[in-house]
């Protein structure tokens, strides 16, 4: 399993700024850490979408301590 940090942001007149982010801790794949992380966006912001509240989302895996 991996771990990954997702940020949200929203862009405004062509800048984006960094809305949110969320820590996922153990996922299988980048497809289902996403997934997940846009549920946890969307639920701690009080929405049903993540894209109400951001525009893009970019993935980045965290590595691990061990090496």
């Amino acid at each position: 399993m991996s771990q990954y940090r997702v940020l949200f942001a929203k862009e405004i007149m062509g800048v984006p700024f960094m809305v949110g982010t969320v820590e996922i801790t153990r996922a299988r794949n980048a497809e289902r850490a996403q997934r997940a992380a846009a549920i946890r966006f969307a639920r701690h912001h009080g929405v049903e979408d993540w894209r109400e509240r951001a525009d893009r989302i970019e993935l980045n895996p965290v590595p691990d301590r061990d090496g």
